[in-house]
């Protein structure tokens, strides 16, 4: 039976096979990560420059949603897969820009966004450098995860229709966002070790994987600090 990803596009257009791609894989991750990143903070500070309402923000996350859900595993073994990437990364980053201009808009607004975005690199690189340098198999933690991410979601649901039909639960709220911190540290851990050992051999995937979790991680993280430490004018 054929590997579905013995065929994987390189950034330079150049298809490669086999099992022992591992090396390849997590450079190639880590180059596209490290792009499509660069694109979305630029993306987040076009928005901030437009001043983009949060209406624009949530439609463009919705579309970011349905390609990550319904166009990036359909595309994930060909070179489009890359372009798709960049369109996600993209629009997620163009979505943040209204989430930035409200915490930049505190008192203190600033070291909030700064110390948030350390802690976000501070984790991922602790955790990713664990991984890489113990080489350690993370796998049994995907059942796990799965099922507390779905749990945090349906919270994180609960939380936003109560807020729209004037019940805000604060504490839900900032419970969902300490929830999603948690796992999303728990999620780089376990796609770190599934690149490392293997059991991740499409580079576009893996590269979709830690950009979410960092995004998330990212988010929970100001919402939390920006709730216990956040300063009004």
């Amino acid at each position: 039976m054929q590997n579905p990803y013995q065929n994987v596009a390189h950034l330079d257009g150049v298809v490669v096979s086999g099992a022992g791609e591992t090396n390849k894989v997590l450079r190639n991750t880590y180059m596209l990560l490290a792009m499509t990143l660069l694109f979305s903070a630029l993306m987040a500070g076009v928005s901030m420059a437009l001043a983009v309402p949060y209406g624009v923000s949530l439609v463009t996350s919705l579309i970011a949603l349905g390609l990550l859900w319904f166009v990036v595993p359909r595309t994930a073994q060909s070179a489009t897969g890359i372009y798709v990437v960049f369109g996600v990364t993209g629009l997620l980053g163009f979505g943040l820009g209204p989430v930035l201009t409200h915490y930049l808009a505190l008192a203190n607004g600033a070291q909030i966004v700064m110390l948030a975005l350390g802690i976000t690199g501070g984790a991922f690189v602790g955790l990713s450098g664990y991984v890489l340098y113990t080489r350690k198999d993370f796998s049994f933690m995907r059942n796990f995860l799965m099922i507390g991410i779905l749990v945090a979601f349906i919270a994180a649901i609960v939380a936003l229709v109560s807020s729209l039909f004037g019940y805000p639960m604060p504490a839900l709220a900032l419970t969902v966002s300490a929830m999603f911190a948690f796992l999303m540290c728990g999620l780089i851990l376990w796609q770190t070790s599934e690149i490392v050992n293997g059991g991740e051999t499409n580079y576009v995937l893996a590269t979709v994987g830690l950009y979410v979790s960092i995004y998330n991680l990212f988010t929970s993280l100001l919402h939390l600090l920006g709730a216990f430490t956040g300063e009004r004018d």
